[in-house]
């Protein structure tokens, strides 16, 4: 029995060897390393960061810089190979280790997805208007803000600098102006709203997606009256093997164009002139003119050269079988080129971390998105004519010395020139002396359930917080008689603010016997916002620096020299509903419909909601049989058209509402002076009756390409008409309260945007040249106002400058509003005969010199009546051209933009005094006859110029050379397997502008207040930069 026992045991023992090895042989004999290379089908060229997976598998790799991969598989698996550009193949693993494949350009970037509101969508689907541009092509810009590498991009999207100076922002119009308000898109950083982008680093920048069209932007509703600016940061893929990047770059900036002014001599000549055209004694004698020299050129003071710019990004990404991440570490740095590193600088500090963890199969998926960044800046002032440090150049003779014998400030009160005028450049330094420090956090976490195929629902909670903290220090000084402080004096501030966005989403992807394809998407959104700040300011310091700019280094008790202030910033409370339907039939007809509905707590009970529909249909032509006969030149074809409504609530919390003010508000009741009793007041007319503006719009259009994807072509025209403006309604000032906010009034842009890119190669030479245009025509319509005005401000041009710019019915938002010239009085002769039709002498007080002023009513009389539209600061065109080329490792590009048919206003000199200096520009001046019809005489009294007319404007046309780049990629002739990239490039930024715009720069996107641009009173320049760099991958 025991014999028959250990017989049976042996053989169950045997058996069970012989099944292990003979299934442990077949399993090591199936699974086994399979490499090969991926190529391009059309030039035969290596694609790096191609993705090679096993169908049916978590994980995967990547091809190197040369193109080759290596990845474990069995017989019988299927490879999937894809790279963005290409058409993803499949191949099956047979008994071959070896497998290259050649992947077909995919020339209607059919595999390319689009980012839209809420979710992606194939690009050849998409119904609406938007354009993309990727990270890469952004990074490859060099520059500190991911807006201005838009510049010359975005057909229809006009980006302009509201500044030179490191740090400021940029000024982004959509398909023109729709508003007197915040005119400024929406944007949406991986699915949290946030009101900018200058805090990213465009290296963590995965894509940008700009939603143009009502019909993609009406998911975001009450937001999206401006446009939505979707971005998405730097993310992990599946597939891709673990990769380390390096990307840096340092150059120096200088000024790219430099005004010129009048030396001392030149300065004096024309004071001289001003004197004698007034009927005066000459002020300088020619010996004294002679002596004088060439004295301070103030802006050359203030310029520097050579101010350095850094940038430096560390990233990683990578995923495993369930995971996949990304990491990014940034550091940013740029100096001003107006008073150097210590008066304009910018340094910004960035961390990212992107993850999502996939559970039991893909149905459950967690993920979050951090952004975190430091950003330290210091900067002069660059607002209006008070908060304009560069202005006083312009404006300050040449006659003042910057610095006295001791080598101090020039303090000018005793001139017996003009005691007040002050050293510029001592101003900007002792009135900019501050530092401020932001953090800011915004990210989200998510997670998606799919308990089954298609059927996910998603959950996000995002956040978007701030604080910041600023001090400054303003020393003893005395300039002038004007320009001086008596007392050493500290500011402080600090704020912070916080948004919460909790969205809620629910898809279904189904189809009807394959050719019917649904997609349907139901959500909800809550919003808050909070904040809140203090500030302060005392005198009379212990330590008189900028390091110790404190409140607490103050000894001053009187309550005079303190000021305190502070609270909470409005609440803002949000809650939404959407959803959206996406159908097509055999990807041949497409039809997409959303529809939201907004409640504001910005707005009244009964009307706190505002309702925002959208419809957009396609039809993909390309894909009918009667066009098959012409796949041999037109490969991809598409025809679209959208309708939709989207909102605008940008006005301050509780308008519809009187709020009370208790501050320095007393009474006196009864007959004895002096005894004051508090009371309140209403401080502002509340109108319960305010609602959204609402912004409907019409678009057309059509996506093609031809010649076997080398041609691509995108075509838009569109109708914009925003209406019920959130205004301020014109009240009398016997109303003793402010004016409450109204809805009235509209604007209608309309234009066309075409985009037109042609990519070919010839051997082993790439390259790709790129033309994209936009017009737009704005016009206000009816404004309920008795003038049908909405006036712009006075004082900005100059001291007591009269009102220059307006918004009207029948003309574009903010035109300037002056009188129209005809030249200049040669004679007496001319001055006389100029007569109205009754015979009436027009300008009888003119002499010769003096400007010709356009009498357009006819009466005889030079008033208000003659004074209409001059020009406008909105371009009529806007333009970009894009050029690339790459052969074996060698890659250059350019990119440039321009706008066509707007004017700038320019004020660089106070004319409400008599001793300001000029430009350059005067010397070609009227001072005798016939030598000048377009610039008049100079006058004490600045009689030719105290009348806003089109002597101040000069038209803004430009074509600047925006970036060009040389690149030499190493990494393909060392061919390391563990460097992937080492690129070499040099750039050069701003290289040069095309304009008869005589100002430093005829980029100005902003004006002195309200809905004013285009005005240089004294810009802050962008600067040219020379620069080399380095990518590395590995």
């Amino acid at each position: 029995m025991e014999k028959k026992f250990t017989f049976k045991r042996k053989s169950i023992f045997l058996l069970m060897l012989f099944s292990v090895l003979t299934f442990g042989q077949r399993a090591l004999a199936q699974q086994r390393q399979i490499n090969g290379k991926v190529n391009g089908a059309a030039n035969g060229l290596p694609i790096p960061g191609a993705v090679v997976k096993v169908k049916g598998k978590t994980g995967g790799v990547s091809t190197d810089s040369q193109g080759l991969y290596r990845i474990s598989a069995e017989t019988g698996d299927i490879l999937q190979f894809s790279s963005i550009g290409f058409v993803a193949k499949e191949i099956k693993v047979g008994a071959a280790n070896v497998i290259d494949i050649n992947l077909e350009d995919d020339l209607q970037n059919l595999s390319e997805v689009v980012v839209v509101g809420y979710g992606v969508q194939q690009k050849k689907l998409i119904t609406g208007a938007t354009v993309q541009v990727k990270g890469e092509t952004l990074q490859k810009q060099s520059s500190t803000n991911a807006l201005q590498g838009l510049q010359g991009l975005t057909p229809g999207v006009q980006i302009a600098s509201t500044s030179g100076q490191p740090g400021e922002g940029m000024k982004v119009t959509i398909r023109g102006l729709g508003t007197v308000g915040n005119s400024g898109p929406l944007y949406v950083v991986d699915g949290v709203l946030t009101g900018d982008i200058t805090y990213l680093n465009p290296a963590d920048i995965e894509s940008i997606d700009i939603l143009k069209d009502a019909a993609s932007a009406a998911i975001y509703g009450s937001q999206a009256a401006n446009g939505v600016v979707l971005v998405t940061t730097r993310q992990g893929k599946r597939g891709q093997s673990a990769q380390i990047t390096f990307d840096m770059y340092a150059g120096i900036q200088d000024v790219a164009k430099k005004a010129e002014l009048l030396n001392s001599a030149q300065y004096a000549s024309m004071m001289n002139e001003a004197a004698i055209n007034g009927g005066k004694q000459p002020i300088f004698s020619n010996a004294e003119i002679d002596a004088l020299g060439a004295g301070t050129n103030w802006l050359d003071e203030m310029l520097v050269k050579n101010a350095p710019t850094q940038n430096y990004v560390l990233g990683a990404s990578g995923a495993s079988e369930t995971s996949v991440y990304s990491l990014g570490l940034s550091y940013t740095g740029q100096a001003g080129v107006v008073g150097g590193k210590k008066l304009s600088n910018y340094q910004r500090y960035g961390f990212r971390i992107n993850s999502e963890h996939n559970f039991y199969k893909d149905i459950l998926k967690i993920g979050q998105h951090l952004t975190y960044s430091d950003i330290k800046n210091n900067g002069i002032g660059v607002g209006n004519q008070y908060n304009n440090s560069l202005r006083g150049a312009f404006n300050t003779s040449p006659f003042v010395p910057v610095y006295d014998d001791q080598g101090n400030f020039f303090d000018n009160s005793k001139s017996t020139w003009n005691n007040g005028e002050a050293n510029p450049y001592a101003l900007m330094v002792l009135n900019n002396q501050n530092r401020r420090n932001t953090q800011r956090l915004l990210g989200d976490i998510y997670l998606v359930v799919e308990p089954i195929k298609n059927l996910k629902f998603r959950t996000s909670l995002g956040m978007d917080y701030s604080a910041g903290e600023s001090n400054s220090f303003k020393p003893i000084y005395n300039l002038s008689i004007y320009a001086y402080n008596t007392v050493t004096s500290a500011s402080q501030s600090m704020n912070k603010g916080k948004s919460l966005i909790w969205d809620n989403l629910l898809s279904y992807k189904f189809d009807l016997k394959k050719d019917h394809v649904f997609e349907v998407m139901a959500g909800s959104s809550a919003y808050r916002a909070d904040g809140s700040n203090i500030f302060g300011t005392n005198t009379n310091l212990i330590f008189e620096d900028l390091d110790h700019a404190w409140l607490s280094n103050a000894l001053n008790k009187n309550s005079a020299g303190i000021i305190i202030g502070g609270g909470p910033i409005d609440a803002d409370r949000r809650l939404s509903y959407f959803g959206r339907l996406n159908y097509n039939y055999k990807e041949k007809y497409l039809i997409n419909a959303t529809f939201r509905a907004d409640g504001s707590s910005r707005f009244a009970a009964q009307n706190r909601w505002g309702y925002f529909p959208s419809v957009s249909a396609g039809w993909i032509v390309t894909n009918e049989s009667f066009l098959e006969g012409q796949k041999g030149w037109l490969d991809f074809l598409k025809l679209r058209a959208s309708w939709g409504q989207v909102g605008n609530q940008n006005i301050a919390a509780f308008q519809y509402l009187s709020p009370i003010t208790f501050d320095k508000v007393n009474y006196i009741f009864g007959d004895k002076e002096g005894v004051l009793t508090p009371g309140a007041y209403p401080s502002r007319l509340g109108n319960p009756n305010v609602k959204w503006e609402t912004s409907e719009q019409t678009d057309l259009g059509f996506d093609a390409t031809l010649l076997k994807g080398k041609l691509s072509v995108n075509f838009d025209w569109y109708k914009k008409t925003t209406k019920d403006w959130l205004i301020s309604a014109p009240i009398l000032a016997t109303a003793g309260a402010l004016p409450p906010f109204i809805n009235g009034g509209n604007v209608k842009n309309s234009g066309l945007e075409l985009a037109v890119s042609y990519k070919s190669h010839i051997n082993e030479f790439n390259y790709s040249i790129g033309i994209n245009g936009a017009y737009n025509k704005n016009e206000v319509g009816k404004i309920p106002t008795a003038d049908g005005i909405i006036h712009g401000s006075s004082n900005q041009l100059y001291d007591n400058s009269s009102e220059f710019y307006r918004a009207e019915n029948g003309f574009p938002i903010g035109y300037f509003w002056g009188l129209k010239t005809a030249g200049i009085f040669q004679n007496v002769d001319e001055v006389a005969n100029y007569k109205a039709p009754n015979g009436k002498v027009i300008q009888p007080a003119a002499a010769p010199g003096d400007v010709k002023y356009v009498d357009q009513n006819g009466d005889g009389i030079i008033d208000n009546l003659d004074r209409g539209m001059i020009g406008k600061p909105n371009p009529d065109y806007t333009f970009g051209i894009n050029l690339t080329a790459d052969y074996k490792g060698f890659d250059f590009s350019l990119v440039a933009s321009g706008v066509v048919g707007n004017d700038i206003v320019q004020s660089y000199r106070n004319q409400s005094g008599q001793y300001g200096n000029y430009t350059t520009r005067i010397l070609d001046r009227w001072h005798g006859e016939g030598t000048s019809n377009t610039i008049p005489r100079v006058t004490d009294d600045n009689r030719n110029w105290t009348s806003f007319s089109d002597l101040y404007l000069q038209k803004g046309d430009y074509l600047r050379l925006s970036n060009i780049t040389i690149g030499y990629d190493f990494g393909k002739v060392l061919k390391k397997s563990y460097l992937k990239q080492l690129r070499l490039y040099a750039s050069a930024l701003n290289v040069y502008t095309f304009t008869k715009y005589d100002g430093m720069d005829p980029e100005i996107g902003y004006g002195t207040e309200g809905f004013a641009s285009g005005i240089d009173i004294g810009y802050y320049p962008r600067p040219r930069t020379f620069l080399f760099g380095a990518n590395l991958r590995f």
